[in-house]
């Protein structure tokens, strides 16, 4: 394991990964601010899009905030396995987020296509436009990069809102330049529809993750093979494995599994060896919880699966 692996699996780093979202809702404030000032400016209904995009960012921001404060809290006589999947109902609000802000999006465009007007100061919107989406590209690439290190579906999320920001308001530019250079108007608001609808995308595919995990979805394939190596190299014709389950709640990982050891074994001998394949497997992953029920191998109710009845 190395330094960063350690880094990531201290305890007390879940309570410093607030300040990410601190600079998320700080960013979010400042780039909403230019966006109504291009819009201001400029009259264009694409860049009133893009800002009301940014409206949500601030809202999903401090959402993140609140979700990584309940997720960093240790179990407790309530909550015994911890508070990490708060960070789950913080990605499903943040693709709710997401959704209303392509409502909102749409419903401007759509007034504009019946009403079309005209497009003023074009250049200086677009300049101010330029710096809030150079805001919001660094930070979002920062959450996402820190929010896969320290398996935080929160900050990543709160990340990829960001950068879909970004290409959103690259495809507004790209819109009031066209309608800058030919002159067509309805250009202008079918491009924010056109926004709207990928956003949109965004947002049902962070709903759909985050309801995955409050779903308690098995590890992914990579995970789940490094963890039956693990079990692989135990295996012997007087031990073996079975009832193999995972889960993960936010970064927190869960295994629980059957070992099968010979009926005449004392029970010292099985638990010591329940604590070498613990410390093994534990050593594979971050943040990974193993449950190991011991049963005689020649049992044949040992073979049994735990039932939820």
């Amino acid at each position: 394991m190395t330094a960063d692996d350690q880094t990531v699996a201290a305890p007390g780093v879940r309570a410093d990964l607030t300040r990410y979202a601190v600079l998320s809702i700080v960013a979010s404030i400042v780039v909403i601010a230019l966006k109504i000032v291009a819009w201001r400016v400029s009259g264009s209904v694409g860049l009133l899009s893009d800002a009301a995009e940014s409206m949500v960012n601030v809202v999903a921001a401090v959402g993140a905030f609140i979700a990584l404060r309940v997720a960093s809290r240790p179990a407790d006589a309530d909550h015994n396995f911890g508070h990490t999947k708060a960070e789950y109902f913080s990605a499903v609000f943040e693709g709710a987020m997401i959704v209303v802000a392509s409502a909102l999006i749409i419903v401007a465009a759509v007034d504009r296509l019946l009403h079309p007007s005209g497009l003023e100061s074009v250049g200086l919107g677009l300049g101010i436009s330029v710096a809030a989406t150079v805001i919001n590209a660094l930070v979002g690439a920062l959450l996402v990069r820190v929010g896969r290190a320290h398996r935080s579906l929160t900050l990543e999320a709160d990340g990829k809102h960001l950068l879909t920001d970004v290409w959103t308001t690259g495809g507004v530019i790209v819109g009031v330049v066209l309608v800058a250079v030919t002159g067509w108007l309805p250009l202008d608001p079918l491009v924010a529809i056109a926004v709207a609808v990928n956003i949109l995308v965004v947002g049902g595919r962070l709903v759909w993750r985050s309801g995955a995990g409050l779903m308690d979805t098995a590890l992914p394939d990579d995970d789940r093979a490094a963890l039956d190596a693990v079990l692989d190299r135990y295996r012997a014709d007087h031990v073996d494995f079975h009832d193999v389950r995972t889960r993960e709640a936010g970064h927190e990982r869960f295994l629980q599994l059957h070992m099968l050891v010979p009926g005449e074994w004392s029970v010292q001998r099985g638990h010591d060896l329940v604590e070498k394949v613990e410390r093994d497997l534990v050593g594979t992953l971050d943040h990974l919880h193993v449950t190991i029920h011991l049963e005689p191998i020649g049992d044949p109710r040992a073979y049994e699966p735990w039932r939820l009845d």
